[in-house]
């Protein structure tokens, strides 16, 4: 593949993503409206917090739990394709750098999780 093309599928990639979240985000939405729908024809009474918790679903207990452990798992990542890859230019101490971030990210979860009260 020709090198200029690079840049270019990156920010194709990009956006596919973010129309992909966008469209989802929508179809969730509007499927909420017609099961809204449904019920009111049906003739079922819908009281407000019932149309809250059908439009924010209750987080999970564990969501700061699972949130720490993906981005711990994600700097690890990071460090093993550091170390993956033929020492150029000390690229390991590299990979190890960026990954410190999500690292840290992760533990903040972690910290999260255990000072949360999930009564």
């Amino acid at each position: 593949m020709d090198e200029s093309m690079v840049p270019i599928v990156l920010f194709i990639g990009i956006t596919v993503v973010f129309v992909a979240l966008f469209w989802f985000r929508y179809k969730a939405r509007s499927e909420m409206q017609s099961t809204i729908r449904t019920a009111l024809d049906k003739g079922q009474e819908l009281t407000p917090e019932v149309i809250d918790r059908l439009g924010h679903p209750k987080a999970s207990k564990d969501k700061d739990l699972r949130f720490g452990i993906i981005w711990i798992a994600v700097a690890l990542g990071l460090v093993g394709f550091g170390f993956g890859i033929p020492d150029e230019d000390d690229v390991a101490r590299i990979f190890a750098g960026i990954a410190g971030f999500p690292f840290v990210i992760g533990i903040a979860y972690l910290i999260l999780h255990k000072f949360t009260d999930r009564g």
